[in-house]
């Protein structure tokens, strides 16, 4: 199976989001933070991953008779090759953004799902959520630079252990020439 075939299964790209921020999981807390997909999709999915080198096996444990493993993403095997980016059609394209923002969406709904449980609207001033564009006016040279300038920011914070206040977040990002 392709890179991008594997990695842009719906159910299985949020097993990889799942996992973001160097988490480790069992099968069992993966099944709690993805509560709406069954059981049996799940570890296939997660089997699937597993397989491919995508997600690797850190523990394994018996657990009342059955072996109970706890994953971790492996960062290098979670994206698409850029190589096998270039080989992809227009359409594969189409498909890979439209998952990616079905994704993006699926996780706004949830937010917000969970954030009015209490029966009001979410704040998103107080859970520090936003979503924003911005046009900027600069040469691919430029462009290049704020991108290497945001990744580094990014890859600073990526570093970060879970800690007391900490909270696990996605940051998402879109560059598009806007002409």
């Amino acid at each position: 199976m392709a890179t991008a075939d594997l990695l842009l299964h719906p159910v299985r790209l949020r097993i990889v989001q799942a996992f973001l921020g160097d988490r480790t999981l069992t099968t069992g807390a993966l099944r709690e933070e993805l509560p709406d997909v069954p059981v049996a999709t799940l570890y296939r999915h997660v089997a699937v991953l597993a397989d491919a080198g995508v997600l690797e096996v850190v523990q394994e444990r018996r657990v009342r008779g059955t072996a109970e493993r706890s994953y971790r993403l492996v960062l290098a095997a979670a994206s698409v090759d850029p190589g096998a980016a270039a080989g992809m059609t227009a359409d594969d394209h189409r498909r890979a953004f439209a998952t990616f923002v079905a994704a993006l969406l699926a996780d706004f709904d949830r937010y917000v799902d969970r954030a009015t449980t209490g029966g009001g609207p979410p704040d998103l001033l107080a859970d520090r959520v936003g979503y924003r564009q911005a046009a900027v006016w600069v040469t691919d040279e430029e462009f290049d630079e704020l991108v290497t300038d945001l990744a580094a920011a990014l890859r600073a914070r990526m570093e970060n252990r879970p800690g007391e206040g900490r909270r696990r977040r996605l940051v998402s990002t879109v560059h598009l020439p806007a002409d």
